[in-house]
């Protein structure tokens, strides 16, 4: 799974890159200060860190020269505005720099490009005999095309860039469909069973008892 660090000190604006990239299908984590982001990149792998430049103890650009070291593609996200800064971030090794206030669609769009950029994204996920092209949206199966629906397709994204890991119901809702999981839905579990029986793949989404679904795949 893809796994993003978001680091700003203002916790609306990461709540709201962290809902959109989730809904992309990322992995999110997110910080409020320069020392707590070295922390997370010590601790664990990140793909891409989105990162704000005015945060207090230690700010963006700081933290850029510290983190040089693990070659992650860094994204600026600020309401520094001034040329210097952005060539500065650019002269520090930041991939892109997005001031503030921003379009979360621009963004999900800029981040999807540089991690296509890195290898990070395939624009084909082959899985068995199922073909899903992201980039043009479209799903076969033996070579024959699926019709699926928006929220069906987002579904069977979210499976197939995390197979064999159990995915949470409240974690499919908020990505696919947004906003907090209301506990007296069953809209995932009827999109499921949708799923399942347009790609004849009953064998392959299993459900985990009372928490969500996994994609069994083939060793």
């Amino acid at each position: 799974m893809i796994n993003i660090l978001i680091a700003d000190d203002e916790k609306p604006i990461a709540d709201l890159l962290k809902m959109g990239m989730s809904k992309a299908g990322y992995h999110c984590v997110c910080v409020y200060d320069g020392n707590s982001a070295i922390e997370e990149v010590e601790k664990q792998p990140f793909d891409l860190i989105l990162l704000d430049v005015m945060m207090p103890g230690i700010d963006g650009f700081e933290l850029m020269e510290y983190i040089k070291d693990f070659n992650i593609p860094v994204v600026f996200l600020t309401a520094k505005t001034s040329l210097n800064d952005k060539l500065k971030g650019l002269h520090l090794g930041a991939e892109d720099y997005i001031v503030k206030p921003f379009e979360m669609l621009e963004v999900s769009a800029r981040v999807e490009g540089i991690l296509r950029r890195h290898g990070k994204l395939q624009d084909i996920i082959t899985i068995d005999d199922l073909e899903i092209n992201t980039s043009a949206m479209t799903v076969e199966k033996s070579g024959e095309e699926i019709i699926l629906t928006k929220k069906e397709y987002d579904l069977l994204l979210m499976f197939a860039r995390n197979p064999g890991i159990v995915l949470y119901k409240q974690t499919i809702y908020e990505n696919v469909w947004g906003g907090d999981y209301p506990e007296s839905t069953r809209t995932v579990e009827l999109h499921v069973q949708r799923l399942k029986k347009k790609l004849d793949w009953s064998d392959k989404i299993k459900a985990v008892y009372t928490v969500g679904y996994r994609l069994v795949v083939s060793p």
